[in-house]
């Protein structure tokens, strides 16, 4: 199983990294969203994507807009994770095609779960 972080932040990238790591899942970093599309065309379709909202070049809204318009990738599954907390934002990146929404600052058991929710991995 492999996903894609796409995060501008490499502390982050590391964190999350970890905490999908430590769960047998191999793992692509991106910083931004345009990046997160060069890999996918570079390295092929993970298993699912980690996304942060707020980033440089192209944000993770852009991205996931991107993402569900591609045939490729229409439905890969996006879990936004971003400080994003306005319920007008979660709603806004559901109803565009995200399949889960996790706030940061989290723990590795709160992503486990939505990770078990979409089938993804196995609960501890």
């Amino acid at each position: 199983m492999r996903a894609l972080i796409v995060d501008d932040s490499r502390a982050m990238r590391a964190v999350i990294g970890k905490m999908v790591g430590d769960l047998g899942v191999a793992t692509t970093f991106a910083a931004n969203g345009r990046d997160a599309l060069e890999q996918l065309a570079a390295h092929g379709r993970p298993d699912f994507a980690l996304v942060d909202w707020n980033m440089p070049e192209m944000n993770g809204f852009e991205f996931l807009l991107a993402v569900r318009a591609d045939p490729r990738y229409m439905d890969l599954p996006l879990l936004m994770v971003t400080t994003e907390t306005e319920m007008s934002q979660v709603m806004k990146a559901l109803e565009c095609g995200a399949n889960e929404y996790v706030m940061k600052p989290f723990t590795a058991d709160i992503l486990r779960d939505k990770l078990d929710m979409l089938g993804l991995v196995p609960a501890a």
